[in-house]
């Protein structure tokens, strides 16, 4: 049986598929998300619909707990949880604001608490390990140093560094323009090791690679295409496992490790926010925290009294 997924407002007739594609467009032009998390929402959306059953009629905030109730007793992560929350609560907002409902149930939703977990960080030596394997003259090998010495050295974001051309490097004051969330461009400096890696793939590298369609984009893929998050995350995954006893974990891992050392190191907390592009102080915080939780650790190991 072939389920309808019409549904009528007022004296409207608005197919499923048009709201969430118009949903998807306000969140893109208007709302200026990210593809990713335009993604995300608009499939939380579909979710929060199959269980009103493809209509609108009914919704209120019994039916959004009763949903979210639903999603906690699957098994979805607290995250998870918290993203669909305030999708749902964006949701309610745009059909109440387009005459799809007489009133915004989502207002009367509470916002999900996510676990403030410590993320898995590098310590310095494992670092440097992973930084200071050789490489050979190959294309791929002088990329994958390159990628893997700017994600550390700035810290950005795995979409970030996809997204940077050749021309975001300034190679005079070792700097680096990067576009992150909410189309928010800020720079990024990085040290000498950086630069050099850079220059080796740039000069070594890239041009053996270059394609008609490989346009400005600063790494590329082997067949000449900007290079994609699963492609870095790879080569992450794959440089970390040579390091005994570093942590399994992808690009972000390297940008947790980068503000835990630039914290360790003495930087102010304000800076290594304008650095990482975080929108909230708290959001960088939680880096303190992980400084906190090493600084316990040595202490218990090593203090005679702990």
């Amino acid at each position: 049986m072939v389920a309808d997924w019409s549904f009528e407002l007022g004296e409207l007739g608005v197919d499923r598929d048009e709201v969430v594609a118009e949903f998807g467009r306000y969140l893109q032009l208007e709302r200026d998300l990210s593809a990713h998390t335009v993604r995300a929402y608009v499939s939380d959306v579909n979710s929060l619909l199959d269980h009103l059953g493809g209509r609108l009629e009914g919704l209120d905030v019994g039916v959004l707990r009763e949903w979210l109730a639903g999603q906690h007793a699957a098994g979805k992560a607290r995250a998870t949880l918290a993203r669909r929350t305030a999708c749902a609560r964006t949701f309610t907002a745009y059909c109440r604001r387009r005459g799809w409902l007489e009133a915004d149930p989502g207002l009367l939703l509470g916002s999900a608490k996510t676990s403030r977990e410590l993320p898995a960080v590098l310590d310095q030596r494992q670092a440097e390990a992973v930084l200071d394997a050789p490489a050979t003259g190959e294309p791929k090998e002088l990329r994958d140093q390159a990628l893997l010495e700017l994600l550390y050295a700035t810290g950005v974001r795995v979409s970030e560094l996809c997204g940077l051309d050749v021309d975001d490097v300034d190679r005079e004051r070792n700097i680096v323009r990067v576009l992150g969330k909410g189309r928010k461009e800020r720079s990024v400096p990085f040290g000498t090791p950086a630069l050099r890696a850079l220059d080796r793939w740039c000069i070594h590298g890239r041009p053996r690679w270059m394609r008609a369609g490989s346009g400005p984009a600063l790494f590329l893929g082997v067949r000449g295409g900007r290079i994609d998050p699963g492609t870095v995350r790879r080569v992450v995954h794959a440089r970390l496992a040579q390091v005994e006893g570093a942590p399994d974990m992808g690009p972000h891992g390297l940008r947790h490790s980068a503000a835990t050392h630039l914290l360790e190191g003495g930087a102010d907390l304000r800076s290594v926010q304008e650095l990482l592009g975080h929108a909230s102080l708290n959001t960088t915080q939680i880096y303190t925290h992980v400084s906190i939780e090493r600084l316990r650790a040595a202490y218990q190991q090593a203090h005679p009294r702990a």
